[in-house]
């Protein structure tokens, strides 16, 4: 997959930001750095070994509360770089809908 076609301008961090990625059911995490972001997706370096984890579908924790935090669906996986969508919730889903009316 050409990870440098994704559909949204992207911000660069050049050391990479400090965040975490968390199980959907919250049975694991993972420390990672934030290479780049967009509106759509995000590209993330893992600190730590992703050997039997799901990571079809997880949590981008952006603070150290986890108060922000997006859901992600898996794009790509490429040794310690993985490439993961942002997944629109219903509400924001429904949102858009009323907007094409």
């Amino acid at each position: 997959m050409d990870k440098d076609k994704r559909g949204a301008p992207r911000v660069n961090f050049e050391r990479g930001v400090t965040v975490r990625i968390l199980a959907i059911d919250g049975t694991w995490q993972r420390q990672c750095e934030m290479l780049d972001v967009s509106e759509t997706g995000v590209l993330l370096r893992v600190l730590g070994s992703l050997a039997g984890l799901d990571l079809k579908e997880f949590f981008l924790v952006l603070s150290s509360r986890g108060t922000a935090h997006r859901r992600c669906a898996l794009a790509w996986l490429e040794g310690e770089r993985l490439g993961a969508g942002f997944v629109k919730d219903k509400i924001e889903k429904k949102k858009n809908a009323f907007k094409r009316i």
